[in-house]
C-alpha cells in the first residue's frame, strides 16, 4: 500500500514535493493542519471535514465553468463520469449508455461501479456523478428523473413444463420451488403477499443477491424466478430460459436517474444525462 502522501500525488497528478509544498501552502492559509496522522494514514481535522463540502461545491463550479467552453464541441469532450448501478439494472443498461455516448463523445470514459449502499453522499461528495436504480430520493439536494419502467417477468429453463404456458396461474407458480432475489437476504416479496390473499404459498428454496445470479440459477435448475424483463428479454436466449407474465399484479420497477444540485448546470453533466435518457426512449421499453 503506497504512503498517503505518495497515494495523494498520484491523485493530484504532482510529485511528491510539489505536493508537500501545497499542503504546507493550504496549512498556512487556512490557519489548520488540515490533515493530521492517524496510525499509517492521514485524517482530516474537523475543520477540514466541514469545509470539505463547501470546497467540492467550488471546485465543481470551477470545472463547469471550463467544460462550458468546450461544451459546444461534445465529440473533443473528454472526461472520466462514474456512474453507481445495480448489478440487475447493468446488465440492461450498460451496453445502451456506453453506445450511446461513445457515438457522440469517443474520448468519453463511464466507470460503472456496484452499489455499497443507496447513501447519498457519494453524490454529495462528488465520488459519485450518476446513480442509477429503483426508487426516489427525496433529499432536497438530489434531483431526479425516471429513466425507464418495467414489469418484472417469471422466468424458467426452457425445457421446464412451466415454460410451455404462456401465462401460468398463480396455482400452478406455487408447485415448483422459487429463488428469490434480494440484497439483504429477505425471503419474502410482493408475490407472496399476492398469492397468499389467494390462499396460496409458494417454496423459496434459495435467495440469491442480484437478478443476474437468479437468470443464472434458473438457467442450470428446475427453479423458477422473478426478474425485470429487459433482462429475461436480453439474455433469455443465450441462458436456455423463457419467461412469462406473472398472473397477480407486481409493483413495476421505476429505474431513475439521481445527481445533485450542483451539478445541474454543468454542461457535459447535462448533456451524459440527456443522452442516456434519449438512448432509452428510442429503445423499445419493457412498460411503455
Amino acid at each position: 500500500m503506497p504512503p498517503p502522501r505518495f497515494a495523494a500525488s498520484e491523485r493530484l497528478h504532482l510529485s511528491i514535493p510539489a505536493t508537500s509544498r501545497a499542503l504546507a501552502r493550504l496549512r498556512r492559509a487556512m490557519n489548520d493542519p488540515i490533515l493530521v496522522r492517524a496510525g499509517r494514514g492521514m485524517a482530516p481535522t474537523p475543520f477540514a471535514l466541514r469545509t470539505a463540502p463547501r470546497v467540492r461545491s467550488l471546485l465543481d463550479e470551477a470545472a463547469a465553468l471550463i467544460s462550458a467552453e468546450g461544451a459546444d464541441n461534445i465529440a473533443e469532450l473528454e472526461r472520466t463520469f462514474t456512474i453507481r448501478i445495480n448489478d440487475g439494472v447493468a446488465a440492461t443498461l450498460a451496453a445502451t449508455a456506453v453506445e450511446a455516448t461513445s457515438a457522440a463523445a469517443p474520448g468519453v470514459i463511464l466507470r460503472f461501479v456496484a452499489e455499497g449502499n443507496e447513501s447519498t453522499e457519494a453524490l454529495r461528495d462528488g465520488s459519485i456523478d450518476l446513480d442509477i436504480g429503483a426508487g426516489e430520493n427525496t433529499a432536497p439536494d438530489i434531483h431526479s428523473a425516471s429513466l425507464y419502467r418495467e414489469r418484472v417477468v417469471g422466468i424458467v429453463r426452457a425445457d421446464s413444463p412451466l415454460g410451455r404456458h404462456r401465462r401460468p396461474t398463480p396455482a400452478q407458480l406455487c408447485r415448483h420451488p422459487h429463488v428469490s432475489v434480494s440484497r439483504r437476504g429477505r425471503v419474502r416479496g410482493p408475490l407472496d403477499e399476492a398469492l397468499e390473499s389467494r390462499g396460496l404459498q409458494r417454496h423459496v428454496a434459495a435467495v440469491v443477491p442480484t437478478y443476474p445470479v437468479a437468470a443464472f440459477l434458473v438457467s442450470s435448475t428446475h427453479y423458477l424466478g422473478l426478474v425485470p424483463q429487459r433482462l429475461a428479454e436480453q439474455y433469455g436466449t443465450s441462458l436456455g430460459i423463457r419467461w412469462f407474465p406473472i398472473a397477480v399484479p407486481l409493483p413495476e420497477i421505476d429505474v431513475r436517474l439521481s445527481w445533485h444540485a450542483r451539478l445541474d448546470a454543468d454542461p457535459a453533466q447535462r448533456w451524459l444525462r440527456d443522452t442516456i435518457r434519449s438512448a432509452f426512449d428510442n429503445s423499445d421499453p419493457a412498460v411503455s
